[in-house]
């Protein structure tokens, strides 16, 4: 079977473009969500290029499953687990106790999520160069 690491990866890149390109159209609640995609697409790269399997779409946990050997900072972990808070309520009208999702995402929430995102992404890059 053909190892597809790559096309995870650059599909997280393209991701990511989109997380900007929603947040300038001030959709910030799917910049979130891009972000978050981004980040958990990429590390589903590295898990295949290190040739070992991937599910879920929690960040912090596929990035507590790399082997040992993957050198990761704990502050990458909490990044992940702001990035996992994006994974459900930016998309679903219940995700909160009332409005609609692009009612609780703003510029502050759009750049930090992307920031995040970034950081994983460039993290992935340097493990699988």
């Amino acid at each position: 079977m053909a190892n597809r690491a790559h096309d995870w990866f650059t599909q997280a890149v393209r991701d990511i473009d989109q997380a900007e390109d929603s947040r300038r159209a001030e959709r910030h609640e799917w910049a979130c969500f891009a972000a978050q995609q981004a980040a958990e697409k990429a590390v589903k790269a590295l898990h295949l290029h290190l040739k070992q399997e991937a599910w879920g779409h929690v960040i912090a946990r596929l990035l507590r499953e790399l082997p040992e050997t993957v050198n990761l900072s704990e502050g990458l972990i909490d990044k992940a687990r702001v990035l996992d808070n994006f994974y459900l309520p930016t998309r679903y009208a219940n995700g909160h106790p009332e409005g609609a999702p692009f009612e609780h995402y703003g510029p502050i929430q759009s750049a930090e999520a992307i920031q995040y995102a970034r950081e994983i992404i460039e993290f992935v890059r340097l493990h699988m160069a």
